[in-house]
């Protein structure tokens, strides 16, 4: 433990700066540094952190009650596009007019969208309808290949008769 006075003039002397580190510490710990490396140092580890990061989306794909199938097929294609890239995925149907009245439609649209993808995606929201909308959430899937194969291997017959083999 240096007395602050005697560590003003050791950073002099040094042509450093006396930093404190943990002001809350008893007694407050100080650090001998040159102040503009370590904080050049630090923005360059932030932004190194933010270049790492993923940063998701929340897409929207519009649909009415009335799209026919092929259209259908078609915006599950460009939706499954959306989850591979990480993004999440808003699919709204949007109510004109008298087909409010038939919201059983939207909510067939929405399923048959589900179903499309249930592979590459796990519904995050459930259809909901909001006014004159309806809208579901799908996010990516969340299948990860290495933790699911050997699971799988160790169900499978060839992986049980390889064991038996080697016993052999």
């Amino acid at each position: 433990m240096v007395p602050t006075v005697e560590a003003l003039r050791i950073a002099r002397e040094r042509n450093l700066d006396l930093v404190e580190v943990a002001p809350t510490a008893v007694p407050p710990v100080c650090r001998l540094i040159d102040y503009g490396k370590f904080k050049y140092e630090q923005t360059k580890k932030e932004r190194e952190a933010r270049k790492n990061q993923k940063v998701v989306l929340l897409k929207e794909v519009r649909l009415t009650p009335k799209t026919d199938e092929h259209d259908i097929e078609f915006k599950s294609r460009t939706i499954q596009r959306f989850l591979e890239d990480g993004d999440k995925v808003k699919v709204t149907v949007r109510f004109k007019g008298r087909e409010m009245a038939h919201p059983q439609l939207g909510r067939q649209v929405l399923d048959t969208i589900a179903n499309n993808l249930r592979s590459a995606a796990t519904i995050e929201r459930v259809p909901l309808i909001e006014g004159r909308t309806m809208t579901m959430i799908l996010s990516p899937a969340h299948s990860q290949k290495g933790s699911a194969s050997p699971a799988s291997q160790a169900s499978s017959p060839v992986a049980q008769h390889s064991g038996s083999v080697s016993s052999s």
